[in-house]
């Protein structure tokens, strides 16, 4: 019997995926249900709604507190200290090609090691330097990962995938999606989402 699912919708600029991405797995371990990593741009949807930038650089109040939530959050799950990327948002195209181009095992430890390196370490992850470093520390071929993902067909998928976010209703990050399209968005619904899909069965 399989298990019940749910797709896991992140952005690597976005502070609260990294949360998410932290701390996903070993909560779908314990709900007994499946994780499908789907990284994706928050720009083109952002730019739909009308934003030039993300609503925490548009909204400084709502900014500040993000940055102290961040810093809470990482220090009450023992996440190692936050470190402001500059700039911010980074510009997360190249990670979300390769994330994209690699197979569905490698993606999540990939995917934690672009989150450590541009929010611990203030590393540029558009850098393809830091990528293929990042790649390797993962135990993958950096240099087979990042020729895939500049194949044609890498980034069709890429922005079909952020054609599919947008037709699924989501606006920000990260964002979780049942098997049945029930959306929950950010990091605190996590517990709510595996909860709706193992329900869902």
């Amino acid at each position: 019997m399989s298990k019940p699912k749910l797709t896991f919708w992140y952005e690597f600029a976005s502070p609260y995926s990294w949360l998410a991405a932290e701390r996903i797995e070993a909560l779908a371990a314990a709900a007994g249900v499946e994780i499908d990593w789907r990284p994706f741009l928050l720009g083109p949807i952002f730019v739909a709604q009308g934003w030039t930038t993300s609503p925490f650089n548009l909204y400084p109040a709502k900014g500040n507190n993000m940055w102290r939530d961040m810093e809470r959050l990482c220090a009450r799950t023992g996440l190692p200290p936050l470190t402001r990327p500059d700039p911010f948002p980074q510009n997360s195209l190249l990670a979300a090609r390769v994330a994209t181009a690699l197979p569905d095992a490698s993606r999540p430890a990939f995917t934690r090691a672009v989150y450590r390196a541009e929010f611990t370490h203030k590393q540029p992850i558009a850098d393809r330097t830091v990528i293929a470093r990042l790649l390797r520390d993962s135990g993958v071929d950096a240099d087979a990962a990042m020729a895939a993902a500049e194949l044609p067909e890498t980034k069709a998928a890429l922005r079909n995938a952020i054609e599919q976010a947008r037709s699924l209703g989501i606006y920000g990050a990260p964002s979780f999606i049942t098997a049945s399209g029930e959306l929950f968005w950010g990091n605190d619904r996590l517990e709510q989402a595996l909860a709706w899909a193992r329900e869902e069965g």
